[in-house]
């Protein structure tokens, strides 16, 4: 007689299903934000390193030991691009502006002949440290300015004005377009080829000047004066950007609050918060300083007349 089998315990109830949670808004929010500082954190390590490479490459070809001095470095390079014949209308003067302020971090913003501007990307508890922050990004970007693919040439006309062409009206515009300067593609290849040799940063100037008449609303004030576009080009093809150009867009800014009470405010709080951004990120700084440059004009006066 065979002993009998024991039968299999049965299985446990099944547990009642439980349903998921999302975790609560205020865990995703602050899981968002730490993963953008992070990535921020990495971006600046990056940049720090990049600019760190260029410097110690820069030292190592020009003097061959020891750390190089930035502030120098940058003035010597400018002027050695003038002695062998680059074009620089204003010279090869290298001016550094710092910021005022009474505790750190200190800002300065150093403008490059042609009109380029970068400024300290780092925060530096001197003023001097932030001198060679702005020296160094700057310097950097000097050195990669030297390379062919900087150099305003019959090819780099040619892919910049297709671009162009391609993000204006998502690309349907009239290839025809680019070879009449009475349009907005065809104005863009005139100033191209009225700057035919000249690398990017030396070019920087007079891009900023079209920018800022764009942004200020003149480029659309003459083109309602039935001025057209190759008359503005060439007449601020040989206009510096001075202190008369920034007056008179202050006061059309005066004039624009005074229609609309407020305007000025938010347009000087959007373009300080590009600036600084641009600045931290190490990236080209001339529009958006220019920008808040002529907006703190115009509030100042504002100001002034109101208490006076």
């Amino acid at each position: 007689m065979q002993p009998k089998t024991k039968a299999a315990p049965a299985p446990p109830p099944p547990l009642p299903a439980q349903r998921t949670q999302c975790p609560p808004a205020a865990t995703v929010i602050t899981d968002a934000r730490d993963a953008r500082d992070a990535r921020d954190a990495r971006a600046k390590q990056v940049l720090k390193e990049a600019v760190d490479a260029v410097v110690n490459s820069f030292a190592k070809h020009t003097q061959g030991y020891g750390r190089v001095n930035v502030v120098e470095a940058l003035q010597e390079f400018w002027q050695m691009k003038q002695a062998r014949g680059a074009d620089l209308r204003n010279g090869a003067l290298v001016i550094y502006e710092s910021v005022p302020s009474s505790c750190q971090p200190y800002v300065c913003y150093v403008t490059l002949p042609g009109g380029s501007c970068f400024g300290s990307f780092q925060n530096c508890p001197t003023k001097a440290e932030a001198r060679r922050s702005a020296a160094k990004i700057a310097l950097m970007n000097s050195v990669f300015n030297e390379h062919p693919s900087r150099r305003i040439s019959d090819d780099f006309i040619e892919k910049a004005v297709t671009e162009a062409r391609a993000s204006f009206k998502g690309g349907q515009g009239d290839p025809l377009e680019a070879d009449n300067p009475n349009t907005g593609i065809g104005a863009f290849r005139f100033m191209l080829e009225s700057n035919k040799g000249r690398t990017m940063l030396e070019f920087q100037e007079l891009m900023t000047v079209f920018q800022l008449l764009h942004w200020n609303g003149s480029l659309k004030a003459m083109r309602e004066r039935q001025c057209s576009r190759q008359e503005v080009v060439a007449h601020y093809s040989n206009r510096a950007l001075d202190d008369d150009m920034r007056s008179q867009m202050a006061l059309d800014w005066i004039a624009r609050e005074q229609e609309q009470t407020g305007a000025l405010g938010r347009e000087l709080g959007l373009a300080e918060r590009e600036l600084e951004a641009a600045r931290l990120a190490g990236r080209e700084l001339r529009f958006p300083k220019e920008k808040k440059d002529i907006l703190m004009l115009a509030h100042t006066q504002l100001s002034g007349s109101l208490s006076s």
